[in-house]
């Protein structure tokens, strides 16, 4: 690792932290972030390799960056990518000021007294000078074109709360990317996990003494990845001159079928019947191997299937509220688990021998030192943050299973991005409702499960950015750089701590200049509502039941008689456990098997819905391609799949500079272009 590539990662890292908010919310371009796969990441990278490098190497051999150096600067900025976007810092203020905002017009709050139950510093306080700190803040503090200055930020409002959330998100964060160094030798060498993404860095990174990658000279990359930045670049005009341009579209309607398949039409048609065709979704689903790409694209509609034949029975697989009790919930926390407990099983004796040599007790296999530190680091800072929800009111039993489900779920959503390239993913798996689902709101009590909503509405709620999956792909395209991933590891912590210490100073900023009225979505203003909504909802039914004095008061044998498990929920969770273990045991043992457990992972979420169309279309190819053609043919389409991946990912960022400019100049909000979907 060369100081200059550090130097560079750490503020590649700031830049994004920087840029996302006002990215994301004041110019409203593609998120900057917003996945897996940032284009902001890889469009820049190829931009880089295409223009600057070039140049570098033509100036002076040591000016041009390596295939080394562009991997350790990409591998910091992932480990810096979990903070600024969707994945926190999109609802992070919003989430600990707006429920005093929402406290004054929802009668149901007010009645319960929920806003009162939370602990004190899990909310921002509006005690010292409310005006400021709460109207200020939805109503934004700029005055006409004139924006506030930094120091009017009030941060005596701020001090209390960010001294408890920061300590515990990057205790947890610290932790999964200890744990992100455990799994990588398992995966990376013992499972061999293709990791598309990373090998679609590697194929644009160059070796010694070269500007860019293989794929670059390659004449079915340039085919590919021409055609589709042609196709964004005349769509993105058209939004700017529609009466003069015609657009290539990617999105068709085959919503008139459903009326033949009324199953899917009940299920919930959205999404499957007119879905978008994402090109870099075909790229990936091209790599796969063919029954995890077909899985992922059948999924969707066989949930939506079954879903649709159980409704015309009175069985409701969904509904309610998002943090809620609903047998599609524990589906998903139930295939979480088998998912888990099947890495356990194939990984059992190299992680028995990291974890003993990381507990000072001998083993006779060879183990990294850096993995085992590795499991130290996690094992020590998962001790801390469940010891910090205990010290919040938590009892101690409920944070580590809380600990412990949090865990198992960014494990299995890592594993995911490693074997499958999902960028786009959301786990629909909450550790709060799956103890409320198994213990009964009686035993847990109104605040337990208050804290527990409050900590899933900022650490769980949109996982589709978050610390272990950036790090896994960080570690494996490190490694097969020839870079020591303990070292990255390391630095991978300074960059989240310089992520945290850029996004959050910034994200208040563009609060107050703007006011939360004017830079949140939908989504982000409906996150503060929901661990109260839930909490409020959990003690009707108690105060229907005439149990809601004595709910989570009883200690020893009367807590164990107030357990009462929702049989439906409770079923459903088992259920989806042993189909992924039978799918898996079946995938193992018949060679020609054609479904992999990881259907179930992803079953009709919304993200499955956007890609299922083009997991099948690349699915098809690579079937048609390696049936026709044979290993040689599919080894020559390779480079045009990159191409298709490459032509996204530019077609994505162009616009995003383009806009860039545009506000610079203008002041204005440039119009708005998805490649993928946010």
């Amino acid at each position: 690792m060369r100081p200059r590539a550090i130097v560079i990662g750490l503020l590649s890292a700031a830049a994004v932290c920087s840029f996302a908010f006002f990215n994301d919310f004041i110019m409203r371009q593609t998120f900057l972030v917003g996945n897996y796969m940032p284009i902001s990441v890889y469009g820049i990278l190829l931009i880089f390799l295409l223009v600057v490098n070039p140049l570098l190497l033509r100036a002076s051999r040591r000016l041009a960056l390596t295939g080394r150096d562009l991997a350790v600067i990409i591998a910091l900025t992932l480990a810096a990518c979990y903070v600024p976007g969707r994945g926190l810092m999109h609802y992070f203020t919003m989430f600990l000021m707006l429920p005093h905002s929402y406290a004054r017009t929802t009668p149901g709050w007010k009645e319960a007294g929920v806003l009162e139950m939370a602990p004190p510093r899990m909310l921002a306080d509006v005690s010292r000078n409310e005006s400021e700190a709460l109207n200020g803040f939805i109503q934004g503090m700029s005055e006409g074109s004139h924006h506030m200055a930094f120091s009017r930020i009030p941060w005596y409002a701020w001090t209390r709360t960010l001294g408890f959330w920061l300590p515990l998100l990057i205790a947890f964060s610290v932790a999964m990317i200890g744990l992100a160094l455990v799994v990588h030798r398992q995966w990376s060498s013992h499972e061999q996990m293709p990791y598309p993404i990373v090998s679609f860095a590697n194929a644009l990174l160059p070796q010694e003494g070269e500007a860019r990658g293989w794929v670059f000279g390659n004449r079915l990359f340039w085919i590919g990845c021409i055609a589709i930045v042609a196709i964004h670049l005349n769509n993105y005009a058209c939004e700017w001159w529609p009466r003069y341009l015609i657009r290539v579209e990617r999105y068709f309607d085959f919503r008139s079928l459903t009326e033949f398949i009324p199953p899917i039409q009940r299920g919930g048609d959205y999404l499957l019947m007119n879905p978008t065709v994402y090109f870099t979704v075909i790229g990936f689903a091209f790599f796969l191997s063919t029954d995890v790409s077909f899985s992922l694209g059948i999924a969707g509609y066989v949930y939506t299937y079954v879903a649709g034949l159980l409704a015309g029975y009175g069985i409701t697989l969904g509904g309610g509220g998002f943090i809620s009790l609903k047998m599609e919930t524990f589906l998903f926390s139930g295939a979480y688990f088998g998912m888990f407990l099947m890495l356990l099983y194939t990984g059992r004796h190299y992680y028995a021998s990291v974890f003993r040599r990381s507990l000072f007790i001998p083993t006779t296999e060879e183990v990294e030192r850096e993995v085992v530190w590795g499991a130290r680091v996690f094992l020590g800072c998962a001790a801390l943050f469940a010891l910090q929800l205990y010290l919040v009111g938590l009892d101690w039993y409920l944070a580590i299973l809380y600990t412990a489900s949090a865990t198992i779920t960014f494990t299995v959503i890592s594993r995911v991005v490693a074997e499958s390239g999902v960028f786009y993913i959301h786990a629909y798996h909450f550790p709060c409702v799956l103890l409320w689902g198994f213990l009964g709101a009686k035993a847990l009590g109104p605040q337990m499960m208050l804290i527990m909503f409050m900590v899933t509405s900022l650490l769980m709620i949109d996982p589709r950015e978050a610390v272990m999956p950036f790090m896994v792909q960080a570690f494996k395209l490190v490694d097969s750089n020839r870079v020591g991933p303990g070292k990255v590891a390391s630095w991978g912590v300074v960059a989240l701590l310089v992520a945290f210490a850029v996004a959050v100073p910034v994200t208040l900023y563009w609060s107050y200049d703007q006011g939360s009225g004017r830079v949140a979505d939908g989504w982000t203003r409906n996150v503060p509502k929901m661990a109260f909504d839930a909490t409020v909802s959990a003690m009707e039914k108690l105060k229907a039941q005439g149990t809601l004095a004595e709910a989570g008061k009883a200690s020893d044998v009367e807590w164990l008689r107030s357990l009462a498990p929702n049989g439906s929920c409770v079923l459903a969770f088992f259920i989806a456990m042993g189909l992924v273990l039978l799918f898996g045991a079946a995938r193992l043992r018949f060679p020609r098997w054609p479904f992999h457990p990881i259907m179930f992972l992803v079953l009709a979420t919304w993200q499955s819905r956007c890609f299922a169309f083009s997991f099948l279309i690349g699915w098809l190819v690579k079937v048609a391609v390696t049936k026709y053609g044979g290993a040689a043919t599919y080894q020559r389409v390779k480079p045009l799949m990159i191409g298709l991946i490459a032509g996204d990912m530019l077609g994505g960022v162009l616009p995003m500079l383009i806009g860039l400019v545009y506000y610079l100049v203008t002041g204005e909000p440039p119009k708005r272009f998805l490649v993928l979907p946010s």
